[in-house]
């Protein structure tokens, strides 16, 4: 019996062993001190422990596909490995992103991936990032509802633009014609009967 749990116990401590060396589960993650935490671009700080396609999707105008197309083409522009940290990005790599960013069309990204195609001035194609965009969108909208376009009177009515139905959703936007609720009809009611006999009155008169 002696010898029985002497072998067990050996065993149990040569595995004991093995795992002596390994990395603990819940252990911390090393620092990489090269690894900057915050890198400003276009004016937004980003996470400099993400990927540089997942970092770019902080920056308004900016979603999955398009960091991804923006990121490809970083890589092609200036041989970064797709997968890098922003933070591991040198201060001019991060001008060089920012310059993609702010003209991708430039680097080879396709132009059905840009928001602004054929510009109504310059007939470009672009794309807008930030407050750039509000700006833009606000300048389309203003000039839509100066000429009165049927887009114009619908955002101003505050309706779907593009066709949608309004039969079962949008209710309660818009213009109403023809509804008074019920407390609006009784509170004109006894102005209404109050004011009759005093017109009676003065035709007596």
């Amino acid at each position: 019996m002696e010898e029985k749990t002497k072998q067990a116990h050996d065993k149990h401590g040569k595995g004991h062993d093995r795992h002596q060396g390994m990395p603990h589960a819940h252990s911390k993650p090393v620092e990489d001190k090269d690894l900057r935490l915050i890198v400003r671009i276009t004016g937004v700080d980003l996470d400099g422990t993400r990927p540089v396609e997942i970092a770019l999707t902080m920056i308004k105008g900016i979603g999955v596909r398009m960091g991804k197309s923006i990121a490809v083409a970083f890589q092609k522009a200036h041989n970064i490995p797709l997968g890098t940290k922003v933070g591991k990005l040198t201060e001019e790599q991060g001008k060089q992103l920012e310059e993609v960013v702010m003209n991708p069309a430039k680097f080879g990204v396709p132009a059905w991936e840009l928001n602004r195609r054929k510009d109504f001035f310059t007939g470009e194609n672009s794309h807008m990032v930030m407050s750039e965009l509000d700006l833009t969108l606000r300048s389309d909208l203003q000039r839509m509802l100066e000429t009165k376009s049927y887009k114009g009177l619908r955002h101003a009515w505050g309706l779907p633009v593009r066709g949608q139905r309004t039969k079962s959703t949008h209710r309660g936007k818009g213009p109403v014609v023809g509804v008074v609720k019920k407390e609006v009809a009784k509170a004109a009611a006894p102005a209404k009967a109050g004011s009759a006999p005093a017109g009676k009155k003065e035709e007596k008169k």
